[in-house]
């Protein structure tokens, strides 16, 4: 009867949490916002179908930590730091200044309001993470996560994914206080961490290349992968979620990785809906005034403070303050890795049932406001543009624009499209200039000797500085439509009798964009199906020509591949 009882709670949990997220995606929210709702509703506030005692509860939670386990996992698989290639610099000091930054400020906060010192300590580390899932959704429904701001994002992310496992990796370790004691947990986790990386490297990665033969095969080895590791360390008294997360990374190079992660991602997800249930069903009562306060005071310093911190650090590599503002406000929430943290602590004794309401309603409120700043952020943009000239950096002022010259051809973004573009124009000896607003691609421009522009062509004031009058051909590879709709406009302005070819992702867009009154949109999977078509049609079923044609693709990728402006 117990057994029954247990499936049909956990049923209305799951179809709970289906109808909300529903509602979320229709009201542009993350669908982790209404698990955490699902589970404040299920809990004691509302419903109590699960709560402190209940045999519910303790299914819930043996479901939570096998979520946190495969959500800790792929993030494991995801943190290959060749990622970085591009923009570890600016990641990498604007990650680690933004987590050292807001964890004191934090820090000071929470002393200031009352936290006593432990409290305040797993606060100031909690409010330093951002959420990838959130941010890498949400990019990704704008088609953004390519975009200069979405990569320099996605860099901090991992940099902070990194630091944020440090630290849950450290906490069970230094929880006894005692010198020896850490000193033994560190020794254990770096000869586990030594010895799982050789196994990997020289069984595990060969082993992999023979069972990605079968789908199945893959998909079992993974899962077994991360609960054998999970369960060796938790046998060394450390935490099972950070074995299940050296598992991910010790494969995180493998060429199968994307498959494997493709694979495990519906399993995981089921888990982690149950995950964030039962984050959210912590949030019992009473909800104090006090604690209504604290979470809005410190809300608003994630929601306006860390972009704020976070832009600080950006400006000072040359890019233009949109680009700035795009990337730091697209950090202002509360991680997964936060949630996590809390509930270890909460796990070992060190915080109490009210941090814990503060924790989650702090991440309710932030995730929630944070969702539609990032997908309005363009708008927000327009309408502050001016208080943000402060992060508008002068590192490359004496590149800025080449005014006293004229072009036949201007091409307004040298990311992938603009890259093949340049050879051809070169080719012809055609009289052009190249506008980016990327400081990396205007310096390997200049070193190459090409003329350029650097500025930001969603900006009209910038726009209107250029010599789009003079130009025969207007080229803009830029997919966002905001961009281009500028770009004519100004066009227009100036009585321009120039063709204008811009760049679109979707079709609906690109219908947009002739109604505009431009002359031909690029959209990148249609052009491609349409070479491929043309292939097809002249080499039919000629392996050689496809080999052939292969082979010259790929030394074309090579030569490009040395480039530092092609990705």
């Amino acid at each position: 009867m117990q057994e029954i009882q247990i499936i049909t709670n956990i049923s209305i949990i799951i179809g709970l949490a289906a109808i909300l997220t529903v509602i979320a995606r229709l009201i542009k929210q993350p669908p982790i916002i209404a698990y955490l709702i699902a589970g404040v509703l299920v809990g004691p506030l509302v419903f109590n179908l699960v709560g402190p005692g209940s045999t519910s509860t303790e299914f819930l939670q043996v479901f939570a930590r096998l979520g946190v386990a495969l959500l800790l996992f792929i993030v494991g698989l995801s943190l290959d730091f060749r990622v970085l290639k591009e923009f570890g610099k600016v990641a990498g000091l604007a990650g680690m200044g933004e987590i050292i930054c807001t964890a004191i400020i934090g820090f000071l906060i929470s002393i200031s309001i009352g936290l006593s010192f432990t409290p305040a300590l797993y606060l100031a580390a909690a409010l330093a993470f951002s959420s990838t899932v959130v941010v890498v959704k949400i990019l990704s429904d704008k088609k953004e996560i390519n975009t200069l701001h979405g990569r320099i994002a996605l860099g901090i992310l991992i940099v902070e994914d990194f630091v944020a496992a440090l630290v849950l990796m450290l906490i069970p370790v230094l929880e006894s206080g005692h010198f020896e004691t850490i000193a033994l947990g560190i020794g254990k986790i770096v000869i586990l961490c030594i010895g799982v990386s050789l196994l990997s490297i020289f069984v595990v990665n060969k082993l992999i290349y023979y069972l990605a033969r079968h789908q199945e095969t893959l998909f079992l080895f993974g899962i077994a992968w991360a609960l054998l590791l999970a369960a060796l360390f938790n046998q060394f008294n450390l935490s099972m979620e950070i074995g299940a997360l050296i598992a991910g990374m010790t494969l995180a190079s493998s060429k199968y990785t994307l498959e494997l992660e493709g694979k495990i991602k519906p399993l995981r997800d089921f888990f982690v809906v149950l995950l964030f249930v039962y984050f959210g069903s912590q949030l019992v009562g009473p909800l104090t005034s006090k604690i209504l306060l604290q979470a809005a005071i410190f809300s608003v310093f994630i929601l306006i403070g860390k972009p704020i911190i976070v832009m600080s650090f950006i400006r000072f590599f040359g890019y233009k303050k949109r680009t700035v503002f795009l990337a730091g406000s697209s950090l202002a929430q509360l991680s997964e890795f936060s949630l996590i943290l809390i509930l270890i602590g909460y796990s070992l004794g060190h915080l109490s049932q009210s941090f814990m309401n503060l924790a989650i309603l702090i991440s309710l409120i932030t995730i929630a406001i944070s969702s539609y700043n990032i997908h309005y952020s363009h708008r927000i943009f327009n309408k502050i543009s001016g208080l943000l000239n402060i992060f508008e950096s002068n590192n490359l002022k004496k590149i800025e624009l080449i005014k006293e010259k004229e072009f036949d051809i201007i091409v307004f973004g040298y990311h992938r499209i603009g890259y093949k573009l340049l050879q051809t124009l070169q080719k012809q000896k055609a009289n052009f200039a190249v506008v980016d607003y990327n400081p990396k691609v205007i310096l390997a421009l200049e070193k190459e000797k090409v003329d350029y522009i650097f500025g930001d062509a969603a900006d009209p004031d910038f726009l209107s500085e250029i010599p789009l009058d003079k130009a025969k051909l207007i080229i803009s590879t830029i997919p966002e439509e905001e961009a281009n709709l500028s770009i004519r406009e100004k066009l227009k302005d100036s009585n321009s009798k120039a063709a204008f070819i811009a760049t679109a992702e979707q079709p609906r867009q690109a219908l947009d964009l002739y109604s505009s009154g431009i002359d031909y949109v690029i959209i990148p999977h249609h052009l491609g199906g349409s070479l491929v078509s043309t292939m097809v049609q002249a080499f039919s079923t000629d392996k050689n020509k496809y080999k052939q044609a292969g082979k010259d693709h790929y030394k074309e990728l090579k030569d490009a591949k040395n480039s530092s402006t092609f990705n």
